[in-house]
């Protein structure tokens, strides 16, 4: 795996591909009615990572497209990370179990500190927490709540417990195709010892270099890669 981490994803509605604009499940456009073909067809063109995130299960708080999830970790030799309705240490035990390389809690992070705590304990490296800022505080439930608390301040929180990845979305860029906010990102890498993957907004190939000048360890990709701003070629340099 390269030192800057690229992730394309795959986010999932009734087993298909979509993308949300500003999460808003309300605005969704299903780009492929299969996953893992579509995580194939990444790995065919030359990715080593994948991002899957299971927007079912964020609204329901438990998993929901685990089977399609676990199939594109035995199908595929990508990287995997998972999230989406994650909220118990039996759900990310059953998620490693499966083979999958990171596990990515959010909302369950937030509203119980002691989950988190223990979590980070049983599983290190293989767990990720995901942080979703709107106007600079956290957002859980799928993104329909914003909290009180401050991203940076609860990322500051989350490395201190020993959590050594930070997946971090400034909700108003996603699905939006006007660039990553460079400034929240850098802000954040600079904050905390952990590494941090930024999402949201990716938009052109110069976004991921000028992501790269900010410090943060990788990029998740989503909706760019879905309307053709941004080919695989251009990412991965081959053609699939």
């Amino acid at each position: 795996m390269s030192s800057f981490q690229i992730l394309p994803a795959i986010d999932m509605i009734d087993g298909q591909c979509v993308r949300l604009v500003r999460g808003d499940y309300a605005q969704k456009t299903v780009f492929a009615d299969d996953p893992l073909i579509k995580a194939k067809e990444f790995e065919a063109a030359g990715a080593d990572s994948i991002h899957l995130v299971d927007l079912d299960g964020a609204k329901a708080g438990r998993p929901v497209n685990d089977a399609i999830i676990r199939s594109v970790k035995k199908e595929t030799s990508l990287f995997a990370e998972v999230g989406g309705g994650i909220r118990t240490l039996e759900q990310i035990e059953s998620y490693i179990d499966a083979g999958l390389d990171r596990v990515i809690v959010g909302t369950a992070a937030v509203r119980d500190r002691a989950f988190l705590t223990e979590a980070a304990k049983k599983y290190g490296d293989r767990l990720a927490v995901g942080i979703d800022a709107k106007d600079g505080c956290v957002a859980i439930e799928g993104w329909t709540e914003k909290s009180d608390l401050s991203a940076v301040e609860f990322a500051k929180i989350v490395a201190g417990l020993g959590i050594a990845t930070i997946i971090y979305t400034d909700i108003s860029r996603d699905g939006m195709l006007a660039g990553p906010n460079l400034e929240a990102m850098k802000i954040m890498a600079q904050s905390v010892s952990a590494k941090v993957i930024a999402s949201g907004g990716v938009t052109r190939a110069d976004d991921l270099e000028n992501l790269k000048t900010t410090g943060v360890a990788g990029a998740i990709i989503g909706k760019a890669i879905y309307t053709g701003d941004i080919t695989l070629e251009q990412i991965w340099g081959k053609k699939s």
